[in-house]
């Protein structure tokens, strides 16, 4: 369901069965003359989108303004916007707080943007994943004081930790795509993964007409179509169907 239009009842029927709040978290950035700017956060929302056809889901409005750098082309004329990852996070704590105050114990943040380099962080996801650990450790402090995590009743927090129950476990950061999707398809930018990965999940952000190789990294998209895209789209879902816990 769309956060945005769920009425008190089902928020409350959300929080005590436990659903899967999920966080679409991307940026607007240049992807050559043939791709939309929102690539990394629609192919994100998209994938939720299909998701939520089987699953009980609750989906925030989607979050478009992470930090895209203007490494890829210069800003002037390009249509990529950047905000510094210092300036995410205490939006972005802010934001998780709000969701653990309403009772929601099931967050996640899915992003697709740079995470060919998930396991070390870059800008966006290492905001997202700062602000979620400093939230929790600031909103369980503040209900059950200093000292909390050394309490008896914290007794069982290795086993919690190996069933993934613990408290750091109520937001966690993903990539859309796991290791094994990215071993097993191409993962570039705006290139033949990219753009395949759009053709099949949102065609209408795609415009071949005006494909050109006057970049690199787009050079290999002249060989991109929706049967590959299909693909990788069967391995998206599968992935966050595993780590929504259907």
């Amino acid at each position: 369901m769309r956060y945005e239009m769920m009425l008190p009842h089902q928020i409350h029927r959300a929080i005590d069965e436990n659903w899967p709040v999920v966080l679409p978290i991307g940026v607007l950035e240049y992807h050559a003359a043939h791709l939309a700017l929102g690539v990394d956060t629609l192919v994100v929302i998209r994938s939720v989108e299909l998701l939520e056809q089987e699953l009980n889901l609750v989906i925030l409005p989607p979050f478009y303004y992470g930090a895209a750098s203007y490494a890829v082309e210069k800003a002037e004329r390009s249509g990529a916007i950047h905000v510094d990852c210092e300036q995410l996070i205490p939006l972005a704590k802010g934001l998780f707080r709000s969701l653990l105050k309403i009772g929601f114990r099931n967050i996640h943040g899915i992003v697709h943007h740079q995470t060919e380099n998930f396991a070390a962080g870059m800008p966006t996801d290492l905001a997202f994943k700062t602000a979620a650990r400093k939230t929790i450790f600031d909103f369980i402090e503040d209900e059950r004081g200093e000292g909390w995590w050394g309490a008896g009743e914290m007794s069982e927090y290795y086993d919690q930790h190996t069933e993934g129950t613990d408290p750091f476990s109520w937001i966690k950061l993903h990539a859309l795509m796991d290791p094994q999707t990215q071993e097993a398809y191409t993962f570039d930018h705006a290139g033949i993964g990219e753009t395949s990965l759009m053709m099949s999940l949102c065609p209408e952000g795609v415009d071949m007409t005006k494909f050109n190789e006057d970049k690199w990294y787009a050079r290999t998209a002249k060989e991109a179509s929706k049967e590959y895209g299909d693909t990788a789209k069967v391995r998206i879902l599968e992935h966050l169907r595993n780590i929504l816990g259907a």
